[in-house]
């Protein structure tokens, strides 16, 4: 895998035949059970708020529907993507993920998305920024919303035009029809992501009251900043549809009382404009899994559960003490050799030395292997754990899958861009230079 080093354009391009509108180069992609588009940063404006007035006018936001724009009116596929090479030590590329809303004017990038970053090294490949040397390509990919790094395989095979990205595999991951080509994840560290640390109130347990009644919670980050609480706590068995529970005025109006009030015992303070931390509802298994999950992204029950939200689950899962732990069906630990980890999902395709389980080929090391529930399956993967402390994770590693779906350039109008600033900001300056 080597940089392409070819020069990227800056700014909309002119003359075009479209009239006023702006054309902005543009790769729609899934990544895992998200979507949404993908821009090279050199192909948006240097500054947030004219940047983010690009992504608002590409997304149709805000308005409900998105009818003026490509978002899909849901907060899963009111997503996008900016990835930029790196020239940091270690690190191959960049990315910054922004969640936008189907009806505010906001743009949010200091959370992270794991199902978008399945589809980041496609991205790369597609647009430029990277070209495959070899059958397959492996990348180290800094999120700058949160300053981790994981690392990405994808399958690279040669055709007849050179090698290409290859979409067509039997890896099948709950929450997306039929099969793909595997997209391995290694997360290097991930915790406290977003928060001071893993367990940002010190507590494997904290007791918040709610309408007068005390509640038990975890507040855990590794990876997405999670409340972790009993859904037999309020009232519910945790086996409810995303439908029921998103018509469930009374249930959402509590956990979102809840979620303010951990907000601020996370260190996180206000928390009413943020999309974190998330909630997830937790219960004994009933497929066969670890835990069951229904998780709040925030204020809507996700379909399926996000990926750094399950490998934060899964972690809260191992800690005696926590709200998953009492209700979590745990199977025994193992010792990891640079295999996959033990999940359906699997692709024939995909070398075992390159699924990253976060333990080099040949090198072992105690992993537990954790099945999240959730509403459209159940989400496998493997935590790392210390082999001096086994209850602290690592590391993770999981599958996923993601695809092209269509390139060319989405039009905004010209007042979404009336100018190009002369230089790019810092997005998140404390985080402005993490270790790889």
């Amino acid at each position: 895998m080597t940089p392409t080093g070819q020069p990227l354009p800056q700014g909309p391009q002119a003359p075009t035949p479209y009239g006023p509108q702006v054309p902005v180069p543009c790769w729609f992609m899934r990544g895992g059970t998200s979507r949404g588009p993908f821009f090279r940063a050199a192909d948006l404006p240097l500054g947030r708020a004219a940047r983010d007035a690009v992504l608002l006018a590409a997304l149709g936001s805000p308005d409900p529907r998105q009818i003026d724009g490509l978002g899909g009116a849901h907060p899963l596929t009111s997503k996008a993507g900016i990835v930029d090479r790196s020239d940091r030590d270690g690190v191959d590329l960049e990315f910054l993920f922004a969640q936008l809303q189907p009806d505010t004017d906001t743009v949010d990038t200091t959370p992270n998305c794991g199902n978008m970053l399945a589809a980041v090294v496609p991205f790369a490949v597609e647009s430029g920024l990277l070209r495959p040397d070899a059958d397959t390509t492996t990348a180290r990919v800094l999120t700058l919303n949160t300053g981790t790094i994981a690392e990405i395989t994808i399958s690279t095979p040669k055709g007849p035009q050179g090698r290409y990205v290859e979409y067509a595999g039997d890896t099948r991951i709950d929450g997306v029809p039929g099969t793909a080509a595997a997209v391995s994840i290694g997360f290097l560290d991930t915790e406290g992501a977003v928060c001071d640390g893993l367990l940002p109130t010190g507590n494997v347990r904290d007791t918040v009251e709610l309408d007068g009644t005390r509640v038990d919670v975890t507040c855990i980050d590794n990876g997405m900043p999670l409340v972790v609480v009993a859904a037999a706590d309020l009232g519910r068995t945790g086996l409810e549809t995303p439908e029921r529970l998103n018509a469930d005025d009374e249930l959402k109006a509590r956990v979102e009382t809840l979620r303010l009030a951990c907000g601020h015992l996370m260190g996180l303070g206000d928390v009413s404009a943020r999309n974190y931390p998330k909630m997830t509802l937790v219960a004994p298994p009933r497929a066969g899994g670890t835990l069951a999950t229904r998780s709040f992204i925030p204020h809507v029950c996700h379909e399926s559960i996000g990926v750094l939200a399950a490998v934060t689950a899964a972690t809260a899962c191992v800690l005696p003490g926590t709200v998953a732990h009492e209700v979590a069906a745990l199977g025994p630990s193992g010792t990891a050799s640079g295999t996959a980890p033990d999940a359906t999902t699997t692709d024939a395709t995909t070398p075992a030395a390159d699924t990253p389980d976060g333990t080099p080929p040949g090198e072992p090391g105690p992993f537990r292997d954790i099945s999240v529930e959730h509403p459209s399956g159940s989400f496998d993967l493997r935590l790392g754990l210390d082999p001096d402390n086994p209850l602290r994770v690592t590391r993770s590693a999981l599958l996923r899958t993601a695809r092209l779906i269509m390139t060319g350039s989405v039009l905004v109008p010209p007042t979404a861009w009336p100018h190009q600033e002369r230089t790019r900001e810092p997005e998140h300056p404390q985080r402005d230079n993490p270790t790889p």
